[in-house]
C-alpha cells in the first residue's frame, strides 16, 4: 500500500483566522442523475481508537454519487463490512452486483491525528486496484475523504476528480438593512466561511490558479473597486480604484495578470493588469461596451462580452492586443463566457424563449447545447476537471446555486437556509 506522506494543507483552518461567524451550509439536492451509474460499495471505515467527528465513508459516497457517474450502495444493504483485505468475500459483493468495493481503516498516530488506510477493489476480478495510507490531523478528515473520492474517481474513470476543491460565492440578505458577504465553502457546501461582509454589494469573485487568492469587486466605499485577497492570511489590496467602472476581474493561468473591465478611458473596455507592476495594457478600444473578460487556459487569448454588433455576443482577442473576432452566433444574446480547463468548450449565458439559460459551445464542432432550464440563470463556472458547471439560478423568489454536467445528464441544486446565493466561482484543484 502506497503512502501519501505530505500532509494536506490546512486551508480550512487558515481561513478561520480571518473568518467571521460561519454561515449556514449549502444543502445539495440531486435533481437529475445519470442513467447507468456504476454500482460501488463504500464500506464504513474501521476505527482503532477514538473515532473522528466526520464519517469518511459517508462523505466519499456522497461525493461519488453527486458526480452522477456512480451509484453507491446504502450501508444497510451490505452483507459484510470488512476493513481489511483479508476480510473481503468477493462472492458476497458479486451477489449484490457491485462493480467495485472500497474499504478502509483509521488508526490514531503520535501526532494526535490519524493514519487513514484505504483500498479499492475490482469485485468481478477479485483483485485490488489501488491502496494508500494518508496521514492527517483530526480536523482534516473531510479533506481526506474528498481526496480519497478524487483518487477513486480518477482510477475508475480516467479523469481527475474535483471533490477536494472549494467554491466562492456571494450571499445577499434582503430587508431594511441589506447585507452582502463573500463566502468560501467546500465543493459539497460544507465548512462555509465569510471572507468579507459589507452593507454594499460584492461581486465577481475569481480564484487564482493556485487557489490561494481571490479577486473580487466591492462597493464598500460606495463605488466599485477591484480587490485581491489572500485566502490564507486575509490580507487584501485594492488593485483597481479608478473613476468609473472597475469590474469583472479574471486571473491569468499563470497568476501574474488580471483581466478586468475599466472605464478609465471613458468607455467600458477590457484591460490586462500586471499584478507585480500594476501596469495596464488595453486590449479593446471600441465605442461599444466590452466586459466580462475570461482567459483561455493557454493564456494566449481573452474572451469577453461585447454589444459591438448590436446585441451581446462573445468575442476573442489576443492577450497581447489586436483585433477581436466574434465567437458566438446562435441567438441574440450570449454573455458571461467561461472556458473549460482544456479550452475545448465555452460556457455562457444564452437567451432562449425560456429566458436566460446556461449553454455550452463546443469550440471544435461549433455545436451549442443548452444545459439549464432557464429563467434567470447566470455566472457559469467550470469544475477544474471540466465535468460540471456551477451557476446561479433561482428557486421561487430566492437565488440558489445549481450544477449541471457538461452533457446535461446530471443536475443538482445547492440551497442555503436563508438569503440569496449568487455568482459562484469554482476553485482549482487543491494540493
Amino acid at each position: 500500500m502506497q503512502s501519501l506522506m505530505t500532509r494536506l494543507p490546512l486551508l480550512l483552518l487558515a481561513t478561520l483566522l480571518f473568518a467571521t461567524t460561519a454561515q449556514a451550509e449549502l444543502t445539495i439536492e440531486i435533481t437529475k442523475g445519470a442513467a447507468g451509474a456504476l454500482p460501488i460499495a463504500i464500506v464504513p471505515f474501521g476505527v482503532a481508537g477514538e473515532a473522528p467527528h466526520d464519517d469518511l465513508a459517508t462523505i466519499i459516497s456522497a461525493d461519488l454519487q453527486r458526480s452522477g457517474r456512480f451509484n453507491p450502495m446504502p450501508s444497510t444493504d451490505m452483507l459484510e463490512k470488512p476493513s481489511e483485505a483479508a476480510q473481503v468475500n468477493f462472492q458476497n459483493w458479486r451477489v449484490l452486483s457491485m462493480d467495485n468495493l472500497v474499504i478502509g481503516k483509521l488508526r490514531g498516530n503520535s501526532n494526535s491525528g490519524f493514519d487513514v488506510d484505504f483500498q479499492l477493489f475490482d469485485v468481478f476480478q477479485g483483485k485490488g486496484l489501488m491502496g494508500y495510507t494518508i496521514h492527517a490531523g483530526s480536523a482534516e478528515m473531510r479533506r481526506v475523504a474528498h481526496h480519497i473520492a478524487d483518487l477513486i474517481y480518477e482510477k475508475l474513470t480516467g479523469e481527475k476528480g474535483a471533490f477536494n476543491t472549494r467554491i466562492a460565492y456571494i450571499t445577499a440578505t434582503r430587508g431594511p438593512t441589506p447585507s452582502y458577504a463573500l463566502m468560501i465553502a467546500d465543493s459539497d457546501g460544507y465548512n462555509p466561511q465569510t471572507v468579507l461582509r459589507s452593507k454594499q454589494p460584492i461581486m465577481s469573485p475569481s480564484w487564482s490558479s493556485d487557489g490561494n487568492h481571490l479577486a473580487y469587486v466591492s462597493f464598500e466605499k460606495r463605488r466599485s473597486e477591484v480587490f485581491v485577497q489572500d485566502v490564507l492570511s486575509g490580507a487584501r489590496e485594492a488593485v483597481a480604484s479608478y473613476p468609473g467602472i472597475n469590474g469583472a476581474p479574471s486571473w491569468s493561468p499563470d497568476g501574474r495578470y488580471l483581466a478586468l473591465t475599466l472605464s478609465r478611458g471613458g468607455n467600458p473596455d477590457v484591460y490586462v493588469m500586471s499584478l507585480s507592476t500594476k501596469l495596464m495594457t488595453r486590449l479593446t478600444d471600441n465605442p461599444a461596451i466590452d466586459t466580462e473578460p475570461t482567459w483561455a487556459p493557454d493564456g494566449d487569448s481573452v474572451y469577453f462580452t461585447s454589444d459591438r454588433g448590436g446585441k451581446p455576443q462573445i468575442y476573442r482577442v489576443s492577450a497581447s492586443g489586436g483585433g477581436a473576432s466574434r465567437v458566438t452566433f446562435d441567438g441574440d444574446y450570449n454573455a458571461r463566457p467561461e472556458l473549460s480547463p482544456d479550452g475545448k468548450k465555452l460556457a455562457m449565458v444564452h437567451r432562449t424563449d425560456k429566458g436566460f439559460t446556461i449553454a455550452v459551445l463546443d469550440l471544435q464542432t461549433h455545436q451549442l447545447k443548452v444545459l439549464s432550464g432557464g429563467g434567470q440563470d447566470e455566472s457559469p463556472s467550470f469544475a477544474p476537471n471540466g465535468s460540471m458547471i456551477l451557476f446561479a439560478g433561482s428557486k421561487g423568489y430566492r437565488g440558489v446555486l445549481s450544477a449541471v454536467s457538461v452533457d446535461g445528464s446530471v443536475q443538482q441544486s445547492l440551497v442555503a437556509t436563508e438569503g440569496d446565493v449568487r455568482e459562484p466561482s469554482w476553485s482549482p484543484l487543491l494540493q
